[in-house]
């Protein structure tokens, strides 16, 4: 890394954690959006990848993204971002990628191959329909001062998919996302972390694994191999 983009790491890392420590009102959580009801048995075998990030979010996620191959199970991600950026930050992952990476639908099946990004302007839930599932936009009021937020997609998986998830929180300030995280462990789901020394700003992956919700801490050039590697191996009972 050049003196320049040091520079630039660290001013991110200051400014981080100069808001971490400032007080604020408290925010709203997850039950605003949708109650946490996970799901003990899952309705299928279809597995689904979950993906949280904020700050140095969107270069993690292509790192994260374009080693993937264009068959893999399909990935939901909330990345906190002004909406007037999701449908071009997805257009452009999407010219790098072997998988399709679009912004999400209201209503659209989730399809193997694809990846589904939150727009800026909405929660992104995933919903269970005649044992299908399915992308779900929310515009309820914003958790952990987000919207979309990473609690909000984490527990609609633990809710619909149960054990079939697999949970990514990636670099970014705050702490949305560990107690979904956390929700999605106790349903039986495999969690991973990036690693401090490869996050911008290790805020939320420092969260969820002081909770315990991680299985996995891994450094963000080896996320990709590592999630595929567990997709590979043989399922926990």
């Amino acid at each position: 890394m050049d003196n320049s983009a040091d520079d630039i790491r660290k001013r991110i890392r200051a400014a981080a954690a100069q808001q971490e420590h400032h007080d604020i009102p408290p925010s709203m959580n997850a039950d605003v959006v949708l109650p946490s009801n996970p799901r003990a048995v899952p309705p299928n075998s279809e597995r689904l990848i979950v993906v949280g990030a904020s700050t140095g979010g969107t270069e993690a996620l292509k790192i994260f993204l374009t080693p993937m191959p264009g068959v893999i199970p399909p990935i939901l991600i909330a990345q906190h971002m002004p909406e007037m950026f999701t449908k071009s930050f997805a257009a452009r992952l999407d010219s790098l990628c072997r998988i399709r990476v679009k912004e999400a639908e209201d209503g659209e099946p989730v399809l193997p191959g694809c990846a589904y990004i939150a727009p800026g302007h909405s929660h992104l839930l995933l919903t269970l329909q005649a044992n299908r599932y399915i992308c779900e936009l929310s515009q309820a009021p914003a958790v952990n001062r987000h919207r979309p937020s990473v609690d909000v997609l984490f527990r609609s998986a633990a809710n619909a998919a149960g054990r079939n998830a697999i949970g990514v929180i990636l670099t970014g300030m705050g702490k949305d996302g560990a107690q979904g995280m956390l929700e999605m462990k106790r349903a039986g789901c495999y969690n991973f972390a990036q690693d401090e020394a490869s996050c911008v700003v290790f805020g939320m992956p420092r969260e969820a694994i002081a909770l315990g919700a991680v299985d996995e801490v891994c450094h963000l050039g080896e996320m990709a191999h590592r999630v595929l590697a567990h997709i590979a191996s043989p399922r926990r009972s």
